[in-house]
């Protein structure tokens, strides 16, 4: 697959799915619940795609398709890397899930949707949905993952993807400056819900100076209460004096403005599909001298907690599988250093090849 600027035209949904290699795109809808689902299925040569569902309030069907597109795309990669036997998937519900009061209609709804697919899709918790989300989905599928632990599930996954998020970021700063303290580091976090928060804890604990942004008020009362953190207004976020830029809210953040705007010499974050372009925009952080964390590496706790649960839940055994972001990180940044590639490119060149592997593999047998 070449690597171009990965965003599809209105009406062009096929050329889309060719250019990214998709396998399958459905559309959800349900009057009575007012459902407007899309399900992206990337890859399955791994496994089973497994990928979240965002319940977010879109500014078109256009901007939803791009993002459930390169969601599930990254699932691919992110399931690859992490050497699990997954492939990549994603769904996104249209709406404002804020205003969403009685629940469990429309998620059973979709829950028989996704039950459809007969297990080439496996959902789980995102932005915009819960662990009790996916209770009421899993009242119409088995093919769930992110359960509440009550009931025998993984519960949420944000303190597993937090952690191997801070373990990607010590690696980064270990390949940038051959130490990997972040003690006394100005990290700005933005974005301070369930990821950014657990990864704001473990930055703190450390030594570092955090500086936090977000858009919700009670989040950023909470961090400040909790950690003494420094709130930055997000018009100032590119601009605040810092060390590492860690993105944990929605993708596109790295762009050409934020980039002329950086003083940053290390982006590692937990939000997914950072480079708004991943050809363009991790070529210009590499030209300004910006070590980039791929974040379908580093924010991969996620579905290592939801690929424990599939085994049989255990959070010690989903931390312990975390544990490889670091060496992994190490080895791309490495990789990216002496190929002459850009990180997302290296990150992206390993995962692809173990998928190749596993394809011939099948071809074979």
């Amino acid at each position: 697959m070449s690597h171009q600027s990965l965003q599809p035209e209105a009406g062009d949904l096929f050329s889309a799915m060719s250019q990214m290699d998709h396998e399958q795109v459905v559309f959800c809808s349900d009057e009575k619940t007012g459902l407007k689902a899309i399900i992206a299925v990337h890859n399955t040569v791994l496994g089973p795609s497994l990928g979240g569902t965002r319940f977010w309030s879109y500014t078109s069907e256009k901007d939803a398709i791009t993002d459930v597109l390169r969601l599930s795309r990254g699932m691919t990669f992110k399931s690859a890397i992490s050497g699990l036997n997954l492939g990549g998937g994603k769904a996104v519900i249209i709406g404002n899930s804020d205003q969403l009061r009685n629940r469990e209609p429309l998620f059973r709804r979709y829950g028989k949707f996704v039950n459809s697919l007969n297990g080439k899709y496996i959902t789980a918790e995102d932005v915009g949905t819960s662990p009790a989300d996916i209770e009421f989905i899993s009242m119409e599928t088995n093919f769930v993952a992110g359960k509440p632990e009550q009931v025998g599930g993984g519960g949420d996954p944000s303190p597993v993807t937090a952690y191997g998020t801070y373990l990607g970021m010590k690696a980064a700063q270990q390949f940038a400056s051959g130490n990997d303290s972040l003690a006394g580091k100005r990290v700005m976090v933005q974005g301070a819900g369930h990821v950014g928060y657990y990864l704001i804890g473990h930055l703190v604990k450390e030594g570092a100076h955090v500086m936090v942004s977000d858009i919700h008020a009670g989040r950023l009362e909470q961090v400040v209460k909790e950690f003494n953190a420094e709130v930055v207004s997000p018009d100032q976020v590119y601009d605040a004096p810092m060390d590492i830029y860690a993105p944990c809210a929605l993708g596109a953040t790295v762009n050409d403005d934020s980039i002329n705007r950086l003083q940053c010499s290390i982006i590692a974050g937990a939000a997914n599909n950072q480079l708004k372009d991943e050809v363009t925009h991790g070529r210009m952080l590499m030209d300004k001298g910006i070590v980039y964390a791929p974040d379908f590496l580093i924010n991969a706790g996620g579905v290592i907690n939801c690929y424990v649960e599939l085994e049989g839940y255990n959070r010690d055994r989903a931390y312990q599988k975390a544990e490889v972001i670091y060496q992994s990180t190490l080895n791309i940044l490495e990789r990216s250093r002496t190929d002459g590639t850009t990180p997302q490119q290296a990150a992206i060149q390993i995962a692809q090849e173990r998928i190749a592997a596993v394809a011939a593999m099948n071809a074979v047998l």
